[in-house]
C-alpha cells in the first residue's frame, strides 16, 4: 500500500496537480484504506495542524511586507543602499543583495522579497545595462535570505515542530544569513569586471546622510523586531503583529503612502498568499499522521544509526534529500512531513536540533531558486519576461556560492552554533 501511494503522489505532482491537492489526495487515500482510522481523522488533522498561536506569525509577516511594500517603504531602502553602494561597478546589483538583507529581517518571507524588491530592482538593473539572466539571477538568490535571516516564517514553523526555542534558531540564522549575502556580493564583485556591470554616479555623504534620517523608521523595524524578540519583549507571532501595527503606521502617518481605502485590496492579497501556505501545512498535517502509522522515523533512525560516518554522513543526506523535495515542494510542508522523520535520527546521533533546522531551512530556501518549482526564480523570470531555463543559468553561479557556505554549515556546525550562544546565552 505504501509503494501504491507514492506511486499516486508522484502522478499528481508530474501531471501538475497543486502539491497541496496531491498530499490531501494521498492524506485521505492512505488512512480510508486503514480501517483502524476513521476518515474524519484527516480534517481533524488538518484543522489541529491550523490551530496554533505560533502559524499566526505567517500570515502577519506577510501581512507586514505587503503593508511595506504598498507603503512605498521597500522604494527607500532601496534608494538608501544605492546610494551606499551605488558607485561601485555593480553597485546596483550589490544594493539589491543589500535591501534584501535588510528586507529579510523585516518580512520573514523569501517571496515577498522577490515580488517586493524584484519589481522595481529587476526592470532598473536591466535599464542601467545588466543583462536579464543577471538582473533575475540576482535578485532570486538574494531573496532567499528572506528564510533565513530573522525573523523567518520558516523558522516559526520548524520551531514549532521540534519544539526548539523560536529566538535561539533566529540568532543561530543571523551570521549564515550574513555570509550568505556576503558570498552572493563576493559573486557580484568578481564577474564585476568580466562582465562589465554598469556603475551609478557617486553621491556625496552629505546626501546619503539624509537619506539614511529619512529612511530610518523602515530602517529600524528588523532593529525592533529581532530585538524584541531575543529581549522576550514579546513572542515571534507577536513581532509580526507588530510589524503589521509598525509598517501601516509609518506607511499612513510618516511617509503618508499608504491610502486607508487600499487596505482591503492589501487584506485580500494577504489572504490568497496565506491560504497557499497554510492548506498545504493542513494536508501535510494529514499526511503526517499517515507517515506516523507506518513509523517510518523508527525505520529511518535504523538505517542512518547503522550507517557509518556519523554526523557528517547524516547531514550530506539530509541536505541532498531536502534539496530534491524543494525543487518540487514549498518548505512548510516539506518541513511538517519530515522533520518529524528525520528529528529521532538526528537526536540519536547527537545533532542539536537548532543546526538541524538551520541546515534544512537553508536547504529549502535554496530549493526556491531551483527549477521546476524554484517559486523565487519563477517570479523573477516572470518580471524579466525571460524562461526558466535562462533564470537558472542566471542564478546558478549565485546558488553555486550559497551552496559552499551551506558545505561550511555542515563541517563547521558547532562553529555556527557558538557563536550565537557565545552572543546571546540567554537563548541557549
Amino acid at each position: 500500500m505504501q509503494v501504491l501511494l507514492i506511486l499516486l503522489f508522484i502522478i499528481f505532482v508530474a501531471i501538475g496537480v497543486p502539491i497541496s491537492f496531491a498530499l490531501g489526495f494521498v492524506s485521505f487515500a492512505g488512512i480510508a484504506s486503514l480501517s483502524s482510522i476513521p476518515n474524519t481523522v484527516v480534517f481533524t488533522k488538518m484543522f489541529n495542524g491550523l490551530n496554533s498561536f505560533t502559524l499566526l506569525a505567517v500570515p502577519l509577516f506577510i501581512l507586514a511586507a505587503n503593508l511595506m511594500n504598498e507603503g512605498s517603504i521597500s522604494d527607500r531602502l532601496i534608494e538608501v543602499c544605492n546610494s551606499a553602494v551605488g558607485r561601485v561597478r555593480g553597485g546596483l546589483a550589490h544594493a539589491n543583495i543589500l535591501v534584501s538583507m535588510i528586507f529579510a529581517g523585516i518580512s520573514g518571507s523569501s517571496q515577498a522579497d522577490t515580488a517586493g524588491i524584484g519589481k522595481i530592482l529587476i526592470p532598473a538593473m536591466e535599464k542601467q545595462g545588466y543583462d536579464k539572466k543577471t538582473a533575475v539571477g540576482v535578485t532570486a538568490a538574494s531573496s532567499t535570505l528572506g528564510s533565513i535571516i530573522p525573523p523567518s516564517i520558516t523558522m516559526v514553523v520548524y520551531a514549532g515542530i521540534a519544539n526548539v526555542g523560536t529566538g535561539a534558531l533566529f540568532m543561530t540564522g543571523l551570521v549564515p544569513g550574513i555570509l550568505l549575502g556576503l558570498a552572493i556580493m563576493a559573486v557580484v564583485a568578481l564577474g564585476a569586471k568580466k562582465k562589465n556591470f554598469p556603475k551609478g554616479e557617486a553621491v556625496p555623504v552629505k546626501e546619503v546622510l539624509r537619506q539614511i534620517w529619512h529612511s530610518l523608521p523602515a530602517l529600524m523595524t528588523p532593529i525592533i523586531l529581532i530585538g524584541g524578540i531575543c529581549t522576550g519583549w514579546f513572542t515571534p507571532t507577536e513581532s509580526a503583529a507588530f510589524a503589521c501595527v509598525y509598517a501601516l503606521l509609518i506607511g499612513v502617518f510618516f511617509y503618508k503612502s499608504i491610502k486607508i481605502s487600499r487596505l482591503p485590496h492589501i487584506l485580500v492579497e494577504t489572504m490568497k498568499m496565506s491560504a497557499l501556505s497554510l492548506f498545504a501545512l493542513a494536508t501535510a498535517n494529514a499526511l503526517g499522521e499517515l507517515l506516523s502509522y507506518y513509523q517510518l522515523n523508527l525505520y529511518v533512525q535504523q538505517f542512518f544509526l547503522g550507517m557509518p560516518g556519523g554526523k557528517l554522513v547524516f547531514l550530506v543526506v539530509v541536505v541532498f534529500f531536502f534539496m530534491f523535495v524543494g525543487t518540487f515542494m514549498d518548505a512548510v510542508p516539506a518541513m511538517i512531513l519530515f522533520v518529524p522523520i528525520i528529528l529521532p535520527s538526528a537526536t540519536a546521533l547527537g545533532i542539536s536540533p537548532i543546526i538541524l533546522g538551520l541546515i534544512v531551512v537553508v536547504t529549502l530556501a535554496l530549493g526556491l531558486v531551483t527549477p521546476p518549482y524554484g517559486l523565487c526564480l519563477l517570479l523573477a523570470g516572470s518580471i524579466s519576461g525571460i524562461t526558466i531555463e535562462d533564470s537558472f543559468k542566471g542564478v546558478l553561479p549565485y546558488f553555486l556560492s550559497s551552496v559552499a557556505v551551506l558545505v561550511a554549515m555542515i563541517v563547521f556546525s558547532d562553529f555556527f552554533l557558538a557563536i550565537p550562544a557565545m552572543l546571546f546565552p540567554a537563548l541557549f
